[in-house]
């Protein structure tokens, strides 16, 4: 897993799972940009947490198509290439049919999607026809384990990974001739910040105990499964969803 001379851009890579992956890359001798919306106090602490470099921030709002292209344009400026995306920004609201009025159901359904899909997909379309430019490229998406069981009161999160799915087949097929590879990682709970009220709260023990392991999983671990599919080699994978859930679908 070397990454030297590769250039590696995270959404969402301030903090959590986005900042695993940004450290795992950096610690493998790449160059990483990592994305932010408003908290640039942690994605300054990123930046510095992260070895080698030279990296790189960049304050922008995916599901805004107007700064998506910008951003790229700067990645490509300041550090060459954008040899790897790991689409990682995502929303997750709460929007339950039952008591929502519908007004607030449609905001919640329709940010979810422009976080979780619609932004994603407009990165992939600029990042890709950059990485016909250099020659190929690899596209990591994190998806979600409740792409395939559910998320019921968050369904638009459910959706959006489903979407997400099914958006990187697609584009593994399409991109494939010109050396472009597609993966996602569909983790279940992880120890980060937006899980931590459910592992937190009254839940939480029951939602260790859906892993033989019983635990969450832990950032680093995510950032592992990413590194394996960006790593040379795994190229033949394209197109493979990576389910990261500690055995929990075989849980007895």
């Amino acid at each position: 897993m070397d990454f030297k001379d590769k250039t590696i851009l995270v959404t969402g890579g301030s903090r959590g799972i986005g900042k695993a992956i940004a450290k795992a890359f950096a610690d493998h001798g790449a160059r990483v940009a990592i994305t932010y919306v408003s908290n640039e106090k942690a994605a300054q602490e990123t930046l510095k947490y992260l070895p080698g470099g030279p990296h790189m921030k960049y304050k922008a709002d995916i599901s805004n198509d107007q700064e998506i292209l910008p951003m790229v344009e700067a990645v490509v400026t300041q550090l060459g290439s954008v040899d790897i995306l790991v689409n990682n920004a995502g929303v997750y609201i709460k929007h339950p049919v039952r008591n929502m009025d519908f007004v607030d159901w449609q905001k919640a359904w329709k940010r979810t999607m422009d976080v979780n899909l619609t932004g994603p997909a407009n990165l992939c379309y600029f990042v890709a026809r950059q990485m016909i430019k250099q020659g190929g490229g690899k596209i990591i998406n994190i998806s979600s384990r409740g792409a395939f069981r559910g998320e019921p009161e968050y369904v638009a999160y459910g959706a959006s990974k489903a979407g997400l799915n099914s958006l990187s087949q697609s584009l593994a097929k399409e991109l494939a001739p010109y050396n472009i590879f597609i993966g996602v990682i569909a983790p279940g709970f992880v120890e980060t910040d937006m899980a931590k009220e459910f592992l937190e709260g009254p839940m939480g023990d029951e939602i260790r105990n859906q892993s033989p392991l019983r635990r969450a999983a832990k950032p680093e671990e995510i950032a592992h499964a990413v590194l394996m599919f960006a790593a040379r080699g795994a190229e033949y994978m394209t197109g493979s969803i990576i389910d990261v859930n500690g055995a929990s679908y075989l849980r007895s």
